[in-house]
């Protein structure tokens, strides 16, 4: 008789910044959630641009070796009015995906609305209710200092849901709504 594998899948999920970079880390075993890691990567402590890029692509590769990562998602830069900080920005999650790619993990982007919205049902939630939710969701004790720790995390989850059970599809018109259509992600 075949052993069953115990995890699916491990995705990890990237908020990427150039001052602060959030992630998460989840398992999935039998389309239940459990929480791996999550945190924040604290780079402005480097005042040269190109040490904050390799650092994040180094930090990410540690991450992607150290928990066996099968998929990665990480959140598109969104349209600013400041070009420099979205250049920044770009160049961060770039070098993020290049990690990634580099052990040939695939990589799923997904813009800040889409995120927000298939973790709390609402496109424009704000960090603190995404934070929220990402908690009811996997169930941690101690809330990170950051919020761009759960927002990382809350990419991953994202991520999850998409290849299983939201359906991209699907209109919610909240989260009573969405635990009405799926009484099996009840925590």
């Amino acid at each position: 008789m075949a052993k069953v594998k115990e995890v699916e899948k491990i995705i990890l999920g990237i908020d990427p910044g150039t001052t602060i970079m959030g992630y998460g880390i989840i398992s999935i075993r039998k389309k239940e959630i459990s929480l791996l890691a999550m945190g924040a990567i604290h780079l402005a402590k480097y005042e040269d641009h190109s040490l904050r890029l390799t650092k994040i692509f180094e930090r990410t590769l540690g991450m992607i070796d150290e928990y066996k990562v099968d998929e990665m998602a990480i959140e598109a830069p969104f349209y600013g009015k400041n070009a420099q900080s979205m250049l920044k920005l770009g160049r961060a999650q770039g070098v993020a995906m290049a990690a990634s790619m580099l052990r040939e993990v695939p990589v799923t982007e997904y813009m800040p609305k889409k995120i927000k919205k298939a973790v709390t049902g609402k496109g424009a939630a704000s960090k603190e209710q995404v934070a929220a939710m990402v908690k009811s969701i996997v169930n941690y004790k101690e809330s990170p200092k950051y919020l761009d720790a759960t927002d990382g995390l809350a990419v991953a989850i994202c991520h999850h849901f998409q290849g299983n059970t939201i359906s991209t599809k699907a209109s919610y018109s909240g989260w009573d709504s969405f635990l009405k259509n799926n009484p099996d992600r009840k925590a």
